[in-house]
């Protein structure tokens, strides 16, 4: 394997790294870090004094000018969880939804991002659910929810579907803790409190009548992988423009410049 180098602009410590194990400490567990992996020191250097976003539009363009998108569930190394059907795989996924929230402060204003591949081709992106005292969580929660309900018709047509975010606690409430939270009457046990339960009822409904047809995948949050990134460019959409409502995005679908729009 080629020694690779790492730029981390978002961080416990900022700079360029030989080391993947050093990248993992500053930057595990932050949602807002902000790192990528580079061929060489030279290259590193240089995306260090420029920014992450630059970077990645950069990447994405050299990418589509001739391999195949990195926005392809069938290219994305992602970890598939819940009770989807074992005899569908990522890669035959008829659509792929690429769901993310963004909040800020944390608890403040929050807006959830949607990004639609079909063929593994960008058709749609969607923002907004604005909560002018979310949290990240309830965020992707409602990632999630808007995903699902996007899934439905889709899955009525004998589609399959694949929902992929980059929250590990939104994907395990639904999938793993959600049946033994409905079985002990919507309680932890000891009658302790549910964090947005409400939400999680939502999902955990739709996820129930859906999950035959449903694959349900987490990816890395700023890992450059372009659905996840352009769903990121929606939620902090929705929080700055405050729309609350869940609408399509009218502009045209021009990857290197919503790439450029400001990331959560």
């Amino acid at each position: 394997m080629s020694k690779k180098y790492y730029v981390v602009w978002k961080g416990a410590k900022t700079g360029v790294f030989e080391q993947w194990n050093d990248v993992k400490s500053h930057t595990q567990g932050r949602a807002d870090a902000q790192y990528m992996g580079f061929p060489s020191k030279a290259e590193a250097d240089s995306a260090f004094q420029s920014t992450y976003t630059k970077a990645l539009t950069k990447r994405s363009m050299s990418k589509s000018s001739g391999a195949k998108p990195a926005a392809s569930a069938a290219y994305v190394k992602a970890e598939t969880t819940g009770a989807s059907n074992s005899s569908t795989s990522a890669k035959t996924a008829d659509i792929n939804i690429y769901c993310d929230g963004a909040c800020s402060p944390n608890p403040g204003k929050s807006g959830t991002g949607m990004a639609v591949y079909q063929q593994q081709k960008l058709v749609e992106l969607w923002y907004g659910l604005y909560e002018p005292m979310g949290t990240n969580n309830t965020a992707e929660l409602n990632g999630l929810l808007a995903a699902f309900n996007y899934a439905q018709d889709h899955i009525k047509q004998g589609k399959t579907v694949q929902v992929l975010s980059d929250s590990k606690y939104s994907i395990d409430c639904i999938t793993k803790w959600a049946k033994g939270w409905q079985a002990k009457g919507w309680t932890r046990g000891k009658g302790e409190e549910i964090k947005n339960l409400e939400i999680i009822k939502q999902c955990f409904t739709l996820y129930q009548a859906l999950k035959a047809n449903l694959i349900i995948s987490h990816v890395k949050g700023h890992a450059n992988i372009e659905g996840n990134e352009l769903s990121d460019r929606m939620a902090v959409l929705a929080r700055v423009k405050c729309t609350k409502g869940f609408v399509q995005y009218q502009e045209t679908l021009d990857i290197k410049t919503i790439l450029a729009m400001a990331s959560g």
